[in-house]
């Protein structure tokens, strides 16, 4: 009923990034000299406190010294709410890029704000390493600290995650009878302001790959015609289909505009050309003999070699303009004393007297 299946792992990966947080916390007893006693590594673990506690309770293996059990930090995703502070518009949507390799582009809609709610608990039997493991934390957390997440991995989607601390709470069992193992235990309850995506579309329409501009003769919208129009269409501005329509019939050098190539039936006037990594503009074809601006669109003008391949860029490579990649424009301009407009719903121009 709501659509096809889909599966980011968002709440997943916002769960392990939070975990992650806390895996590298030592605590360190001293003698009565000062020197390092002992350095031991926290051990972290996704669970309910009641589950550790009872653990510690049962205690299956008698021989099992207290130290290997505590101290211990575990933690849990308790709540899940939505965020409507940070709502945007639900038809909202932005252009985004495949990672699979084919770097296609995508439309998606705007991601949906909601918190998770977190318990981190520092389980410890004495209370220097309760305050140990608590002074490591506490500090980086103003209230927040922002965690990036790879929250859409297949369209490369980061965002920084604000990890809020609410609120510390303590609890210590000392006035518990002597048959029980003293725990102190402290409480620490953060907010994850995440982003939950919907499913990423496999159609890139909506992508915008031509766009006209018509001038009018008045700001009088209902009598103004249209005297001229602007396009401005993508234009690849280096060859990817490796086409080789011909090459170089002699050597060139940094300075030079005419040279000769072996065969100009596959090149046009007033297309581009790539030798090499240079890209070239033809203004002009004399049997086998071309006439070009050098160095167009910013590449660097080279020396070429005889036997060199001469690459056509035209609309071929247009289409193959990868992402990432840097591209041009193609411009052109139209005097449009017609009298019609264009209409947006039809797609297409019309007489004036259609639109009244």
């Amino acid at each position: 009923m709501l659509g096809t299946y889909y599966y980011h792992e968002i709440i997943r990966r916002t769960i392990i990034a939070f975990g992650t947080l806390f895996n590298e916390i030592d605590i360190k007893h001293q003698t009565s000299s000062g020197g390092a006693f002992s350095t031991v590594r926290v051990p972290i673990a996704y669970g309910p406190t009641e589950k550790f506690l009872a653990r510690l309770e049962q205690k299956p293996d008698l021989r099992k010294r207290v130290a290997i059990t505590l101290p211990r930090l575990a933690f849990e995703m308790d709540g899940i709410s939505y965020d409507p502070a940070r709502k945007v518009s639900t038809m909202q949507t932005f252009k985004a890029f495949t990672r699979d390799g084919s770097k296609s582009a995508r439309k998606v809609f705007m991601p949906v704000p909601y918190n998770l709610s977190f318990k981190l608990y520092a389980m410890t039997q004495y209370n220097e390493d309760s305050l140990q493991i608590i002074e490591q934390i506490l500090p980086f957390f103003q209230p927040s600290f922002n965690l990036t997440v790879d929250l859409v991995k297949a369209i490369g989607e980061k965002r920084d995650i604000p990890m809020i601390l609410e609120s510390v709470t303590f609890d210590d069992n000392y006035d518990s009878g002597y048959d029980q193992k003293r725990v102190i235990t402290h409480t620490l309850a953060f907010t994850a302001k995440t982003y939950l995506f919907g499913p990423v579309s496999d159609s890139g329409s909506g992508l915008i790959k031509k766009v006209n501009v018509d001038y009018y003769t008045s700001t009088n919208t209902k009598t103004a015609t249209r005297s001229k129009r602007y396009v401005a269409t993508p234009r690849a501005l280096k060859d990817y289909n490796d086409d080789a329509v011909t090459t170089l019939a002699e050597d060139i050098t940094r300075t030079q505009k005419k040279f000769l190539v072996q065969d100009t039936s596959s090149l046009v006037v007033d297309t581009y050309i790539a030798i090499g990594n240079e890209l070239m503009f033809i203004k002009k074809i004399e049997s086998n003999h071309i006439t070009v601006r050098r160095g167009e669109d910013g590449t660097t003008i080279d020396t070429h070699i005889n036997g060199d391949a001469i690459d056509a860029v035209n609309a071929q490579d247009d289409a193959l303009v990868e992402v990432g990649d840097d591209f041009g424009f193609t411009e052109q301009r139209f005097d449009l004393p017609d009298f019609r407009t264009y209409s947006p719903t039809k797609g297409v121009d019309v007489w004036v007297s259609l639109m009244k």
